[in-house]
Formats: C-alpha cells, sequence, structure tokens
C-alpha cells in the first residue's frame, strides 16, 4: 500500500466539446507527392462527412421541436428498461467495454465527506476559512492570492489509513472478469489504486497527490515531502535555486486543465462503450459531466446515487448541440435507468443479482484485512456496508426508476524534489478543458 492515501479535493466533471478534425488541402510537391486519395484527403472527406451529419440532425431536431416529423425510435439493447433489465444485459454476455464514472459518493462510507451533502459536505464546513465563495478552495486563481485555506483544509483532511468501498471492490470485480475498459474517477482520495485498479485502467481525471510542482518553476516533489511540511504546519515552498514559489498538488483546481490523458481516453473509449454505470456523482461539475452523452446514443445507462440530480433530458435541438440528458420517466425512455441508495448498496444488489455476491464479501473481508495487516499501529478507517444485507434487486430500482487499450499514462517521479535545473514547466495541451465548477 502506498505511504499516502489523500483524502478528495477539488472535485469536478467534464465539459469537453468534441475536437474538429483539421483536413489539410495543401497539395504536396511534385517529388514524393501523394495522389488525391491521400490520408489528408480522407481526412477532409471524413471531417465534410460529419459537418453535413452535424446539420442533417439539427434540421431534424427542427422538424421535431415544430411538430413536423415524429422524434425517431430507437430500438433498445435491453429487455426491460430497468434493474433487471441491466443485469440480464450483462448475464448475456452483451457488456463487454464497461465504463464506470465515479464521484466522491462512492468514498464517504470509507470516512471521506462529499461536497454537497447538507451538514456533513465539505462545501458546508468552510465558513471558518472566510472564503468568498466555498469553491473558492479549490480556485487556481484564489490559491496564487491566498493559497493558506487549501493548506489549512489540506491538513484537516490529509487521511490515516483509509480502506477502499464495497463499490471499488466491484469496479475491481468488473476489470478482474474482463468486463471493464476503463473507469473515470473525479477523486484524489488514491482508493481506486488501493482497491487494485490497474493504473491503465484507471482514468483520474482531477489528478492526484501522489506529486506536486511549484506553481513557478515547475520543479516537482514528492507526496512525503509536502506532507512533511503542510504538516508543521507551514505553506511548501519551492527549494529550487531562485525559487520561492508555492508547491501545489497535482489535483485539478477550478480553472486550470484536465490532464491530457482523461482528453485522449475519453476520445479513444466512449465510442467503444456498451454500458455506462455512473456512481456517486451529481454531475454538477463540467467538464466530467458531459461524458455521459458521449456513449452511443443506444448504449444503456445506469445511474447510481444517494439522490437524482442528473441533468433532465433536453429538446431535441438542445440535444444536438449539448447532448441528451437522462430521460428515467419518459415515455420513451429505452435506455437510463435510476437506482436510488447508497453506492456499496447499489454494487452489492448488482453483484448479488449477477451471482457475485459471496465473491464480493470475501474479496471485501480479505483486503480489508490486508490492509489492517499491513498497519498495525495505525488507526483504519472502513465502510461497514459490505456485512450489510443488501437490497433486493426488484424492489430498489426507481424508475424516477481483456485487457483494456493503454492509454499514455503519466508518469511519476520519486525524486525529492528535482534539481532545478531539471524542473521543466509541463506543457497545457491545447485542447484541454478547463475544470469549471457548477453554475449558482
Amino acid at each position: 500500500m502506498s505511504s499516502g492515501q489523500d483524502t478528495k479535493g477539488a472535485e469536478g466533471g467534464d465539459n469537453s466539446t468534441d475536437k474538429k478534425e483539421e483536413g489539410s488541402s495543401n497539395i504536396q510537391g511534385a517529388a514524393g507527392g501523394d495522389n488525391p486519395d491521400s490520408k489528408e484527403g480522407g481526412e477532409n472527406k471524413n471531417t465534410e462527412q460529419k459537418e453535413e451529419e452535424k446539420k442533417s440532425a439539427l434540421f431534424d431536431a427542427f422538424a421535431v421541436s415544430l411538430g413536423l416529423k415524429d422524434e425517431p425510435k430507437i430500438e433498445s439493447l435491453l429487455d426491460t428498461v430497468d434493474f433487471n433489465g441491466i443485469v440480464k444485459y450483462i448475464k448475456d454476455g452483451k457488456a463487454k467495454n464497461i465504463i464506470t464514472m465515479a464521484g466522491a459518493g462512492i468514498s464517504t462510507s470509507a470516512g471521506i465527506p462529499d461536497f454537497r451533502s447538507p451538514e456533513t459536505g465539505l462545501y458546508d464546513n468552510l465558513q471558518k476559512y472566510n472564503l468568498p465563495e466555498p469553491t473558492a478552495v479549490f480556485s487556481i486563481d484564489y490559491f496564487k492570492e491566498n493559497p493558506e485555506p487549501f493548506f489549512m483544509l489540506a491538513r484537516e483532511l490529509w487521511p490515516g489509513v483509509f480502506k477502499p468501498t464495497t463499490c471499488h471492490y466491484f469496479i475491481r470485480m468488473l476489470q478482474e472478469k474482463g468486463l471493464l475498459l476503463r473507469h473515470f474517477t473525479q477523486n484524489i482520495d488514491t482508493l481506486e489504486s488501493v482497491a487494485g485498479l490497474d493504473p491503465e485502467v484507471c482514468v483520474e481525471a482531477h489528478g492526484h497527490f501522489r506529486t506536486g510542482h511549484c506553481i513557478q518553476c515547475r520543479a516537482e516533489y514528492t507526496q512525503d515531502w509536502m506532507k512533511e511540511r503542510i504538516m508543521k504546519p507551514s505553506i511548501p515552498k519551492c527549494e529550487a535555486e531562485g525559487c520561492e514559489g508555492v508547491v501545489k498538488p497535482d489535483i485539478v483546481f477550478f480553472g486550470e486543465s484536465l490532464p491530457h490523458r482523461f482528453l485522449q481516453c475519453m476520445s479513444e473509449d466512449f465510442g467503444k462503450c456498451d454500458l455506462l454505470i455512473i456512481m456517486g456523482t451529481s454531475l454538477l461539475v463540467q467538464p466530467f459531466a458531459s461524458l455521459v452523452n458521449r456513449t452511443k446514443e443506444n448504449v444503456p445507462r445506469m445511474y447510481i446515487n444517494l439522490e437524482n440530480s442528473c441533468p433532465p433530458k433536453l429538446d431535441p435541438i438542445m440535444t444536438v448541440i449539448f447532448g441528451s440528458g437522462f430521460d428515467f420517466d419518459g415515455e420513451n425512455n429505452y435506455r437510463d435507468i435510476f437506482w436510488q441508495g447508497t453506492c456499496d448498496d447499489g454494487c452489492m444488489a448488482l453483484a448479488e443479482a449477477l451471482g457475485w455476491g459471496d465473491e464480493l464479501k470475501n474479496l471485501v473481508t480479505t483486503e480489508h484485512a490486508k490492509i489492517d495487516a499491513a498497519n498495525p499501529n495505525k488507526s483504519t478507517t472502513s465502510t461497514k456496508t459490505a456485512d450489510k444485507t443488501p437490497k433486493k434487486a426488484d424492489a430498489t430500482p426507481k424508475k424516477t426508476e481483456n485487457k483494456p487499450k493503454k492509454c499514455e499514462t503519466p508518469k511519476t517521479s520519486d525524486k525529492t524534489p528535482l534539481k532545478p535545473e531539471a524542473a521543466t514547466p509541463k506543457v497545457t495541451p491545447g485542447s484541454g478543458s478547463k475544470k469549471t465548477p457548477p453554475k449558482k
């Protein structure tokens, strides 16, 4: 187990728009020039075709909105659009490239607070920091002006040893059964890693605490180096010669671009997805939230959360522009299922219905015992939901109811810290979407 597991910091979401392919109209010279069927020509044709498809879709949307045309019917891939339909879909082997999306709600039973729950949520307990608004604690602009509130909060929330939840281990089971294409997480608590998820499978959309960088010269520092200084308490300052910049953990603050790997995997994965499971996130923060609209239009989507905070289905024109919302209660709903309850209960209910219940319980018990044995002198916090009797699958749904393809994995450094001359700024991808807080 890694020496440090970090509590959730800035939450986030995704509202990246599709990048348009740039076709080249340049004609190559005579020497070694390509013919009209060159790669560039093919890209131009693809771009033109996509533009025509968008125009056609927008025209159809206007026609539907004006009542001149019926909304197209899409055939459901599910036998029944409910919890049992999802279970049968998986049992029948139709879900071979599952993507899971997770937010703070999958870790609350491990003792880590979420952001928006009344009274217990992080944003309801920041008054003592005298912030202009709660989300300012994770704003890069505010951090540059006044980093102290963030580090005060970091001192309070820096964990001891947290145990992954039943939900984390269910995601691991999907991986071990060869069904998980990718896991996109907003969380920075590292519990996916502790639970045993392959780093190639997990995409940390909002970064992590494993390393930090000076916000001025970009010198890199390790988690242990940062922790030592934050707990003194003090603000960690860069030790590179001639630099006194603040060292910020590599979590994504509001106003910062999301990691390149997030953008790469987002672009590559969702076209392959055959089942999307969203857990423990309000889907209010962009750009993470828009990932739900990147699957093919007939792919089933299951949302597990304490409350239905997802955006509703949009009208046809807005759907073309922004993607469709969820249609849990719609008369023509053909793919959206809402399971109301905790993420642990929802995952256990799925496991029981799939015949994996005992396997999941044993996995949780065994792995938690390993964590206790590896940390005999440290207090541990863990979920107790593995011992609970899961809700029955047919009673809980509410209708308000192979190895993954490798994406580039950022390498982390063990050096503490890097020498000044080796500390070069990382290039922010030009197409990188910036993390934005929810609108008030």
